[in-house]
């Protein structure tokens, strides 16, 4: 199985960090945060990866090449900005499989691939989505469900318990065909949102540990909590 990792972020949240280089080679124990979403994929056995590029992409191209250590890389480019779905969208024409993982690339999510793989292939939903469990909720927005099925999705708000999307989803390549959708548009906010009635779309809940750099209050906490994941 392939995985497209979205790889194409600003970093604005993180400005006062890093200026000059891809969100997702913010330095986290001195090396790339990528690095750690790279060696957990190695981890799960998946050896062939597209990074869905756009602001300082030739950073990114200078450093990985065409590989890390087991890992095949190959690179799904934006001339502009295009939204988290539409880069989806174009790194689709590069996967060969039928279903292909898809990771945010600011944020770092334990899930047991292979777990949330059979369950995907065994209920075959449009979309599984990994959530994570999570007390007093007031950053996050939060995902509905009832028992497997997701229902819909939250905006931000406190709360005393939810399910937060992880960031880390298994599709299928032709997921977006049977929509009618712009040319530039947000995969959470313009399609799971919108299209969550027209969507099979099943949860698979982990307490496994999760991150997300995107802030730099938890950009700090990685450069401790993440070196159990070297």
């Amino acid at each position: 199985m392939q995985a497209i990792i979205l790889a194409g972020g600003l970093g604005t949240r993180l400005r006062n960090v890093i200026s000059d280089i891809p969100k997702v080679m913010a330095s986290v124990n001195n090396q790339p945060f990528l690095n750690y979403l790279l060696n957990y994929l190695s981890k799960n056995n998946i050896k062939n990866v597209i990074l869905a590029t756009g602001y300082l992409h030739h950073k990114l191209e200078a450093y990985y090449r065409t590989s890390y250590k087991n890992i095949k890389i190959d690179y799904s480019i934006e001339s502009e900005p295009l939204g988290t779905g539409e880069a989806i969208k174009k790194a689709f024409g590069k996967v060969s499989s039928q279903d292909v993982l898809i990771m945010n690339g600011d944020s770092f999510f334990d899930v047991n691939i292979g777990e949330m793989f059979i369950m995907h292939k065994n209920s075959n939903p449009d979309l599984t989505m990994a959530l994570k469990p999570m007390y007093n909720i007031s950053r996050y927005g939060s995902v509905k469900i009832d028992n497997t099925k997701v229902i819909s999705f939250e905006e931000k708000k406190k709360q005393k318990f939810g399910y937060i999307n992880g960031g880390v989803y298994l599709a299928n390549k032709f997921l977006f065909d049977k929509f009618d959708l712009p040319d530039k548009f947000s995969f959470e906010e313009d399609f799971l949102k919108k299209f969550a009635s027209k969507l099979e779309i099943h949860a698979f809940i982990s307490d496994a540990y999760f991150i997300d750099i995107g802030i730099s209050e938890d950009y700090k906490k990685a450069q401790k909590e993440m070196m159990n994941y070297e």
